[in-house]
């Protein structure tokens, strides 16, 4: 069957972000150069530029694809109102899955979050802060959680998303036989977390 024009496109774009993340994975993005990602994709230099306007902006769109689906992942789980230990079993479930799955981008954010270039770097932060904001709002329709200030519905978030994070880069580094005790270990502190939150009450 033949490729339409877009499908190719769309197709050298994919080629493009693999690379990348492979290019990637024994040294740091910012020490990657133009010419290595075009000749690991099979293209000249200058059709690099037909997808992607710098390698900044390819960093960006690795950074996005990274978050992307995991956000919408973890999303659904809060969707139905679940109880605060059904959010923590659940997400760090996905959590594990998503980083099985799509291992080479988070090794990438991993790796990027500390030694990347200061836009992908500030593109990872933005996005965690993006966790952030989407997790309070969902943890203010929790019952419990009624007269708590937007800003202590922003500290847990934030205590939440720091520890997924963690979790997230522990898992990859994990040695055979360990990420069952990372896991453990992930659970038992947002469940401290969360017994302490659910004993607070902001200050007016």
């Amino acid at each position: 069957m033949t490729q339409t024009r877009g499908e190719r496109k769309e197709q050298t774009r994919r080629a493009i972000l693999d690379a990348a993340l492979e290019l990637s994975e024994d040294r740091t993005f910012a020490a990657l150069s133009l010419r290595q990602v075009a000749r690991r994709v099979g293209i000249v230099p200058t059709a690099f530029y037909r997808h992607f306007a710098t390698l900044d902006d390819l960093g960006l769109a690795l950074v996005e694809e990274s978050f992307a689906s995991l956000r919408a992942m973890l999303r659904a789980v809060r969707r139905d109102d679940p109880s605060f230990d059904q959010i923590i079993d659940r997400s760090l479930d996905v959590l594990v899955e998503h980083v099985h799955a799509q291992r080479g981008h988070f090794a990438f954010i991993a790796r990027e979050r500390a030694a990347g270039p200061p836009v992908v770097r500030e593109e990872i932060r933005h996005q965690i802060e993006l966790f952030e904001r989407e997790l309070a709002t969902d943890l203010a329709r929790i019952p419990g959680t009624e007269p708590w200030s937007t800003e202590d519905l922003q500290v847990l978030a934030d205590l939440i998303v720091t520890s997924v994070v963690a979790t997230a880069e522990q898992v990859i580094l994990a040695r055979p036989g360990n990420e069952q005790r990372i896991v453990a270990r992930a659970r038992t502190q947002l469940r401290m977390v969360l017994v302490g939150a659910l004993n607070w009450r902001s200050r007016g």
